[in-house]
């Protein structure tokens, strides 16, 4: 009777048998189990990863300066002689020739993307670098003024700036450089993070698309440090990487990485290992949604493919296999991952004859008893 109840004993998750039978359910929102080989771990380490390279491009490197809407420009003219149009008349008294040059107060482009110049009248400059702008003054000036030179600057710049917010010492409008700045460069800008570099999660919007990098990715790889443009929007978030540990292993608990990469032998060891007297050394399990696009290259035949992006899966190790562990030590680790180590079969049965023992313990000791006072 105790042995026929195992079924209904206290568990910390499902043994490994449970989880062999039951196959993947298209009407039940089932799962696939895959049996981790050199072959899958292949098709799993070699999934693309989000990349700010890959994503935004970085080939053409820092983009030229240009003038947006709202930025503030200032308009310096020379003439060639005294008595043009923007320079003073000769003064024979004093004997000097005049000021040759005009400096038009400085104006923020309006929102139509022009400018006002006096005798040139509205100029287009939003979209535009100052040595154009400056072309088509002197253009319209041409014939008015007195051989025409002119200078444009940007006194303030408002579009080429980027705002960067979150996990910074000091949030706000960081603005670019000529020579361009990459992501590492405008988040010193404003201050450094505050949180540590492993933890902290730097989301790029451009457009309508944002990104999501960790920070030790850009770090590590330079490629990752691409050119901001103005306009872009940084927001460091901490977002730690960590995963679970249940089951029959030393420790179960949310588990941070502590480290840029782990694979699933050191994830094994973080959680303490597996218990020898409780686990099941073929029932070693990875819990992950994984992509559709990843799942048809390993299973193309999965009934579960058309029915979203992601799929729940459950990769299992068995660490009988002397090889066990080299795959175990292959197969990288991601960030919400659920590591679970099932009870081997005997377990059950020690669990039964307890609970058995402790029944019929107290019927035996009464029975004992009662034969001492025969």
């Amino acid at each position: 009777m105790a042995l026929a109840g195992c079924s209904s004993l206290p568990a910390s998750g499902p043994s490994t048998a449970d989880i062999v039978a039951q196959p993947g359910d298209n009407a039940n929102f089932g799962f696939e189990l895959i049996d981790l080989a050199p072959a899958s771990l292949s098709v799993l380490n070699a999934r693309a990863v989000d990349s700010f390279s890959g994503s935004f491009g970085d080939r053409s490197g820092a983009v030229e300066s240009r003038i947006g809407i709202g930025d503030f420009v200032a308009v310096t003219i020379w003439e060639a002689g005294a008595g043009g149009l923007f320079s003073a008349p000769l003064t024979t008294d004093r004997f000097t020739p005049g000021s040759r040059t005009a400096t038009i107060p400085e104006q923020a482009v309006a929102r139509d993307g022009t400018i006002s110049v006096p005798y040139a009248g509205r100029i287009g400059v939003a979209g535009k670098t100052a040595a154009e702008v400056q072309a088509t003054i002197e253009e319209r000036l041409a014939g008015k003024a007195i051989q025409p030179q002119i200078l444009v600057t940007i006194s303030r710049s408002v579009s080429s700036t980027v705002a960067v917010t979150g996990e910074v010492a000091s949030g706000g409008r960081i603005p670019l450089s000529n020579k361009g700045d990459r992501v590492l460069e405008v988040i010193a800008a404003a201050g450094g993070i505050r949180a540590p570099v492993n933890e902290t999660e730097v989301r790029l919007t451009r457009g309508s698309r944002t990104l999501a990098v960790p920070m030790i990715a850009i770090v590590n790889n330079p490629r990752e440090n691409i050119y901001l443009r103005g306009g872009d929007t940084l927001t460091l978030v901490r977002n730690p990487r960590t995963f679970i540990a249940a089951g029959a292993t030393g420790r179960n608990a949310e588990i941070p990485f502590d480290a840029d990469a782990m694979n699933l032998a050191q994830a094994m060891a973080k959680a303490g290992g597996l218990l020898d007297f409780r686990a099941d050394p073929e029932g070693v399990f990875l819990y992950r949604f994984e992509s559709s696009d990843v799942l048809r290259r390993i299973k193309p035949d999965s009934p579960l493919l058309g029915y979203g992006r992601s799929v729940p899966v459950i990769y299992r190790v068995n660490l009988r296999d002397p090889s066990g562990l080299f795959v175990a030590q292959g197969l990288r680790m991601q960030r919400g991952d659920i590591l679970y180590v099932s009870n081997a079969s005997l377990t059950d049965v020690q669990k039964a004859l307890s609970i058995f023992q402790s029944l019929t313990s107290p019927v035996v000791q009464g029975a004992s008893i009662a034969a001492g006072f025969k």
